[in-house]
């Protein structure tokens, strides 16, 4: 996973190569989850740091070592920063080496995204489901409700969904398990297996 560094003290937003990401995640959407609530994050964060003995540091060892609204806002920048990072209009397809590692963690890579999903799906409330990888090269799927991200838990985060009803309400409304289902589809998978 590439960490995030702060310049001249201060995060940065992310920058995206697309403006929408055609009927996954409308333009509408992007301007108010990418537009509006991940630059209050990113604003929040940079208000925060100063005095806080955390300036400096990357953007996961601020998440690593904050509490309270420092620690929400930083999750979220991270959080959104790998959301929005990993989707593309014109996605690449998963490489043999993740391959292998879903069906040999998971069965298959169509066993994998079921209990993807339905992770997603029955995350109670707000939050993230993750693909990470542990210390032992062993993927796991976890639930992380609010701005939890599973650097905290020791393992290095791959792939993540957002289930907060912000990132899909103006398309999908109440159908949380449709919107996962469709995010497959933009999914680019070079970027994944760029954070083993």
């Amino acid at each position: 996973m590439k960490d995030i560094m702060p310049v001249s003290g201060q995060f940065a937003m992310p920058e995206l190569g697309y403006d929408n990401l055609g009927d996954i995640i409308s333009k509408e959407t992007l301007s108010f989850h990418y537009g509006k609530h991940l630059k209050a994050y990113v604003d929040n964060l940079n208000k925060l740091l100063p005095g806080s003995g955390l300036e400096g540091k990357s953007l996961v060892e601020v998440v690593k070592k904050a509490e309270g609204g420092m620690f929400n806002n930083a999750g979220q920048v991270l959080n959104h920063t790998m959301y929005f990072e990993q989707f593309s209009n014109s996605p690449r397809q998963m490489g043999a080496k993740l391959k292998g590692m879903l069906e040999r963690d998971f069965g298959s890579v169509d066993a994998f995204k079921k209990e993807f999903e339905q992770k997603g799906t029955t995350l109670f409330g707000s939050g993230w489901v993750w693909l990470s990888m542990d210390k032992d090269g062993k993927l796991v799927i976890t639930q992380q409700k609010n701005a939890e991200n599973p650097v905290t838990m020791g393992l290095t985060p791959l792939l993540t969904f957002d289930v907060w009803e912000h990132a899909y309400y103006l398309d999908y409304q109440n159908r949380r398990a449709d919107h996962l289902a469709a995010l497959w589809q933009i999914v680019d998978w070079t970027v994944i297996e760029s954070r083993l």
